[in-house]
């Protein structure tokens, strides 16, 4: 039980330290960052942030963790990410610097009175990463259910701000390895058990008209392909893939991250997944300790991940 409650810790500290390794060079292209590497916390860059500020995916996935300790609820979650848009809750630092369109407007809608579970956009224009960025919360504290019972708890969670199915099968897939990583499989055995899964829960309808954007690469070799291959830009399936593979073919903490943010494109929201992966597997303690004490409000958010993971498995 300690080694799954030290598990879940490393998996929130390990995310939120991933994207504030990414925020400094968001949208930066693969060239300039093989160039000038991030190989440690930065400040200023793209936002012009202090080192260790995390972004808009740690504050929501922060808020997601502080509303589970209530159970689960979506209208909660919902009110908690209209608090953070409106800067009263879980910022770095008082104030939103970023945020995706999707996210921004689906928290208006729910601020209009809209109910949480029908505020994210369900065209396929709406398949952002802003929902599997945040979702590991979720993941972990429904790791015990029953995978359909998981699967439509995830389900939900990404309908708040992202309602596609493919979003949604997105975050279904992230959540089957969580589960597995949780249990102490190796990354390699964790993604071949979620792609296992993956096929028999969503093998049937109303999911088998996504079937063409998942199905080449879940019968690829993923972690042989070339970084060449691995897109790292928002939309959901570029971070799905550029964080299982960064993860597969990684040997440690730092390697898996920095890896991560060093692709460009989207640094801090693959970061930040990654990070989440990987710290299930290589815990808190693989993070290095200038990391930790370079980041925004760390025993706030120590606090925070402590508490929920006590929560847990007490």
């Amino acid at each position: 039980m300690r080694a799954e409650r030290e598990a879940v810790e490393g998996a929130l500290l390990c995310a939120v330290v991933g994207d504030a390794l990414g925020v400094p060079v968001e949208f930066n292209g693969r060239l300039a960052l093989a160039r000038d590497p991030v190989t440690s916390m930065r400040g200023g860059g793209t936002w012009g942030q202090p080192a260790g500020t995390w972004s808009d995916d740690s504050s929501l996935l922060l808020c997601t963790a502080e509303s589970l300790l209530r159970g689960f609820d979506t209208e909660d979650l919902g009110r908690r990410f209209v608090g953070w848009r409106r800067a009263e809750h879980w910022t770095p630092w008082g104030r939103v610097f970023d945020i995706g369109g999707a996210t921004s407007e689906a928290l208006t809608r729910i601020a209009e009175g809209i109910a949480a579970e029908q505020a994210g956009g369900s065209t396929e224009r709406s398949n952002g990463n802003g929902s599997l960025m945040r979702i590991l919360p979720v993941a972990l504290h429904a790791a015990t259910l029953p995978v359909p019972e998981m699967l439509d708890r995830i389900h939900r969670a990404s309908a708040i701000t992202h309602r596609h199915p493919r979003s949604c099968m997105a975050c279904g897939l992230l959540a089957l390895v969580v589960r597995r990583l949780l249990r102490g499989d190796p990354p390699d055995a964790a993604w071949a058990d979620a792609k296992t899964k993956f096929t028999r829960w969503y093998g049937l309808a109303p999911w088998t008209a996504e079937w063409p954007q998942f199905s080449p690469w879940l019968s690829a070799d993923l972690a042989g392909l070339a970084e060449s291959g691995i897109a790292s830009q928002g939309y959901v399936m570029d971070t799905l893939t550029a964080s299982l593979w960064c993860l597969l073919t990684s040997q440690s903490y730092p390697d898996a991250v920095l890896k991560a943010v060093n692709l460009g494109g989207d640094t801090d929201t693959t970061g930040c997944v990654t990070g989440g992966l990987a710290g299930l597997w290589y815990g808190s303690e693989a993070i290095p300790s200038e990391w930790i004490v370079a980041l925004a409000r760390t025993e706030e958010v120590r606090s925070l991940i402590r508490t929920f993971a006590r929560m847990l498995f007490e």
